[in-house]
């Protein structure tokens, strides 16, 4: 019982830590859309070629909350697919908390994130550049499957869309909390730990789980010299935090959600192999 309870509350408690960029996300939104009208499709045009290096820089801040304000601007098309990619790569979720917790000098602190930010930064510019499509912003499209209702005002079509959001993630969010509970992170770690051949590609596939656990595991594992450099990167990279999870909510295109999750695993582990091939030491 005592389990159950901690469960429900660490994800009552990562849950309300998203709700404010969840509601400035689509308070954003709102005001892009009622407010600039046609001058919308410019602005965002002249500035989406500079998304990827502002998404980078972002979401290397603790908690997947870039995370899950990107995918909503995403689904909304008010940043490019390689922004989003970039936050995406970048986020740190628990990482820094638990680094800093354990009193990690700030040296390996500052150059884990300085890799994740270029190349985050560099994957972005990247993708856009070979995958940038043209779109028009869908913000009423957005708002058309959520049933918000927009015409009733900004504060309240944007809390609207918040609290559904919301109350996905924490359903979701706590099924998974109870199967990792249940099975344990020391068997999630032996995902790892039972294949150092594969380390890379099931670092990539432990950090993509949608749940700050995954994130944990990944750390401690590299802080108790369990993992390599390039293991870790892998995971941290491919790891977006309940970012993916909410793209999967309000991105329409489920096929477009599935091409983008197998972009973060392929970037995650070339960049986890680009780290161990060069050496590099945190």
């Amino acid at each position: 019982m005592e389990m159950f309870l901690d469960v429900i509350c660490d994800t009552a408690v990562d849950g309300i830590r998203l709700l404010p960029f969840l509601f400035l996300a689509y308070l954003a939104m709102e005001c892009l859309e009622h407010w600039t009208g046609g001058k919308m499709q410019a602005v965002v045009r002249k500035s989406g070629k500079a998304g990827p290096a502002i998404g980078g820089i972002l979401g290397i801040f603790p908690q997947c909350g870039f995370s899950a304000a990107a995918a909503n601007l995403y689904a909304g098309r008010i940043i490019t697919l390689g922004t989003l990619i970039a936050v995406f790569l970048s986020t740190s979720d628990e990482m820094l908390p638990i680094m800093i917790s354990e009193n990690v000098g700030v040296s390996m602190i500052g150059k884990i994130l300085l890799v994740k930010v270029l190349f985050a930064v560099a994957a972005g510019f990247l993708v856009d550049a070979l995958f940038r499509k043209r779109e028009e912003p869908q913000i009423e499209h957005l708002c058309e499957r959520q049933h918000c209702h927009c015409e009733r005002g900004i504060w309240r079509s944007a809390f609207n869309h918040t609290w559904k959001i919301f109350l996905y993630i924490i359903v979701v969010s706590l099924a998974l909390n109870f199967v990792i509970a249940l099975i344990g992170e020391e068997a999630l770690a032996a995902v790892v730990l039972d294949r150092p051949v594969f380390s890379l590609f099931a670092s990539a596939i432990v950090g993509m789980i949608p749940n700050c656990a995954s994130s944990v595991v990944l750390t401690q594992l590299y802080l108790g010299g369990v993992l390599s450099a390039g293991a870790l990167m892998a995971g941290l990279l491919s790891g977006s935090g309940v970012g993916f999870l909410v793209l999967l909510r309000v991105n329409g295109d489920r096929r477009e959600n599935l091409w983008i999750f197998g972009i973060l695993y392929v970037l995650g582990v070339c960049g986890g192999a680009l780290i161990q091939l060069l050496g590099v030491r945190f």
